[in-house]
Order: C-alpha cells, then sequence, then structure tokens
C-alpha cells in the first residue's frame, strides 16, 4: 500500500551537533565587532583621520589576529555624512564591545562617538556663522 523510504532523511536530529561546526557566542560577538571597527576605519580613513585610524587598525588587528585591509576607496559623501556614519558605526560598536565585556574596544568605541558628534556640533556652528565673520 505504502512504499518504504528509499532515500535518508533530509532532516536531522536536533541534537546532531557534530554534523557543522558551531561558533561560540564570543567568536560571534568578535566577528561583529571586527567588522563594524573595519568600516568604522574605512569612514576614518576617508576623513584623514590618521592617529584615530592607526587605533582603530590596531584593535581590528587584535580581534582578527592579522591587520586590516586598508583602501583609499572614497566614497564622494560630505564630511558631515562621513561623521554621521562614523557616529553610527562607533555606537554599533560601542554595543557589540559592551556585550562582549571588551573594555578596550568599548573605550575606543565611546571616544570615537565623542569626535564624530563634536565634528558635527563644530560644523553645525560652522553653518550657522555668517559669511565672512569669525
Amino acid at each position: 500500500m505504502y512504499e518504504p523510504i528509499r532515500t535518508k532523511s533530509v532532516h536531522r536530529m536536533a541534537d546532531d551537533t557534530t554534523a557543522y561546526p558551531h561558533r561560540t557566542r564570543d567568536e560571534e560577538l568578535r566577528i561583529q565587532l571586527a567588522g563594524h571597527l573595519s568600516a568604522l576605519l574605512a569612514v576614518t580613513d576617508e576623513l584623514g583621520d590618521g592617529p584615530a585610524a592607526e587605533r582603530i587598525a590596531e584593535q581590528v588587528a587584535k580581534l582578527r589576529g592579522a591587520p586590516p585591509a586598508r583602501h583609499a576607496g572614497l566614497s564622494g559623501a560630505a564630511p558631515a555624512e562621513l561623521h554621521r556614519r562614523a557616529h553610527a558605526l562607533a555606537g554599533r560598536a560601542l554595543v557589540v564591545a559592551a556585550s562582549r565585556a571588551d573594555t578596550a574596544a568599548a573605550i575606543l568605541s565611546a571616544e570615537r562617538m565623542d569626535a564624530h558628534t563634536a565634528a558635527l556640533e563644530a560644523g553645525a556652528l560652522d553653518e550657522r556663522r555668517p559669511v565672512g565673520a569669525h
């Protein structure tokens, strides 16, 4: 009446953990943090902030075990937009660093957020200043 199943099932038991490699939570967070900091590094390089870029690159190297790939690909975005983007990336890195209890990365991320906030506020003041005023 019914034919027997002749092929192996595509379903696996939930406790079959040897079938594929797993990463720990810390490994996943480390990968995320390295990604956010690498993106922040690219924006920081585009803004031309060499000392900050070097600090970020050192942190990425510690997380990945190798120096990050860097390129001079410019997006052509306005500096204010780059500062907003960098602030958001530093915020994401801060959240992941806090989840990971990575004090060095959290401090670096918070410092970068402060720096980009200050740059945005300074830019807003410059935009409100009349032309020719000092």
